[in-house]
Parts: structure tokens; sequence; C-alpha cells
């Protein structure tokens, strides 16, 4: 059975290795498709196409965009979508200069803590215009402030926590439109992270289905076997196109490998045809 990795990062966002670096990642596995969902961004899809032709392994073009649900974020991503679609873009170039606007007063919170970094070190260690909160975590890493990201979100960087400063993003409803308009096709990804019982996922999915949501992704490096079942569960009863992926970052996230997630994810090719006929 033919392996597939739906949700992978690369150094255009905040992943810490490159789209052929990633690829060649995803060959070692044996993955035969895979798609770059970078956050915000779509400028590392060609160099993955590139190098998915040289190994022979199929790239999915595909995007990551958080939008605001309650408290929270919600993550939506987009399969098989016009990533060259100017209107698309633009919106990602507001999500990014929203970046900009939010990483200095995190990093100016960081200061008044009593942690000398600036944001001009943040933006050289990204090297890209979609600048994170993961960027500022490798940042205090290397400072020698934390010995991990996980420490970083926990301590700082986190909702809620002593430099968290929220974030300007679109509503669930706006971020799905803006993948239909770009003829992709829109996901709930990780929905562990809405923490939500089953009864309050199902509601919140079918208000999302109704404004165009089209799969959820059931598969997914932290899910428990019940997590698993649940949202599957979920995609059946709501006819929604089941998707996974290791959501692989590198350094962020060293415990997440390109494929296997955490070492038992295996997504099966079979879930690619579905989406293939979805988006026509």
């Amino acid at each position: 059975m033919s392996r597939i990795d739906l949700h992978l990062h690369t150094t255009y966002s905040d992943g810490s290795l490159p789209p052929s670096e990633v690829l060649a990642l995803a060959h070692k596995a044996g993955v035969t498709a895979l798609a770059i969902t970078d956050h915000d961004i779509t400028d590392g899809i060609p160099e993955a196409i590139r190098a998915g032709a040289e190994l022979g392994i199929e790239v999915i073009p595909g995007i990551e965009i958080s939008s605001q649900f309650q408290e929270s974020e919600l993550h939506i991503l987009g399969y098989f979508l016009d990533w060259k679609d100017p209107v698309l873009n633009q919106h990602l170039a507001g999500l990014r200069a929203s970046r900009h606007r939010r990483n200095p007063l995190i990093v100016q919170k960081l200061n008044e803590l009593g942690l000398a970094l600036t944001y001009e070190e943040v933006k050289t260690l990204a090297g890209t215009e979609s600048v994170g909160r993961p960027h500022i975590a490798r940042v205090l890493i290397e400072k020698g402030y934390v010995r991990s990201a996980k420490e970083a979100f926990d301590r700082y960087l986190g909702n809620g926590k002593a430099a968290y400063v929220q974030r300007e993003l679109p509503a669930p409803a706006e971020a799905i439109g803006w993948i239909r308009a770009a003829k992709g096709i829109p996901v709930l990804a990780h929905p562990t992270w809405v923490r939500m019982d089953e009864a309050g996922l199902l509601k919140l999915c079918e208000t999302l289905k109704a404004a165009g949501l089209m799969g959820i992704e059931v598969h997914y490096s932290t899910h428990k076997r019940a997590q698993t079942a649940e949202y599957l569960n979920i995609a059946q009863r709501l006819g929604l196109l089941v998707t996974g992926g290791s959501d692989f970052h590198g350094l962020t996230k060293p415990d997440i490998a390109v494929g296997v997630g955490c070492g038992g994810l295996k997504v099966s090719g079979k879930l690619l045809e579905p989406l293939r006929a979805a988006a026509g």
C-alpha cells in the first residue's frame, strides 16, 4: 500500500528544511505523493515540483491558513489549488503582513522580560516572508533561553503566555472561501487542536461544511487511535473527504518525521483519488 503525506512545511514558512530536502526525506520514507502546505505562502511549490519530478513523487499544491475561532486558532488546509491565483496570493500577502505587525510586539514583550533579541535576528534566521512564532522560538533556543520550541511556547509564545500577542486572522468561513475561490479543496487541519468533545466538533464541522469545507484531517502524527476513529466517524456522517499528514516542520517539531509522523503514521495512497476527483 502506497504512503502519502499531505501536511508538510518547508523553509518558505516555519519549516527548517528546503523543499528539495523534504522531498528527499519523503523518498527515503517511501512516500509516493505529498502536499507542501506552508503557512500563508506558496513560494516553495515550484522547487518541490522540480524535486518531485526527479524523485518520482507527485507534489500536490497546498497551503495552510490560520483563522480565528473563539479565543484560539483554527487551521484550514487547501489542496489542488491554483497556487498562482492572484486573489489568493493577495490574501496570503495580507496574512504575512499581519505577522510582521505582530512579531515585533512579541519581541518587545520578550525584551521586557529580560530576553535580549531583535526582530532583525528573527527575520534573518527565518529567511522567508512568512515569519512566525516558531522562528522566534528558534532564536530563543540559539541564545540559550529555552531548550526546545515546546518550552518556548509553554513559557513565552503560546496562547495566554507572557509574550503572546493576538494575531489578525480571517474567520474560518473566509479562509475556506479563499481556498474554494482558488479551485482548491479546504480541509480542517488537526481537529484535536479544536479542543471540543465529539458532539461539539460535529456541530462545528456541520457549520464549516455549510461554508464550503470539504474534508477533515483524520490521520495525524499526534492523533490517538480513539481520536482517529472519532474524526473518521464525523467524516462519514457528514460526507467529508478524509486526509492525513505528518505536519513535519523539522527542528521545531523534532519528534515528527516525513511520512511516518512520530513513527506509526501511515496515510494510505487510496485517500488521494477521492481528493483528486473532488478537485476535478
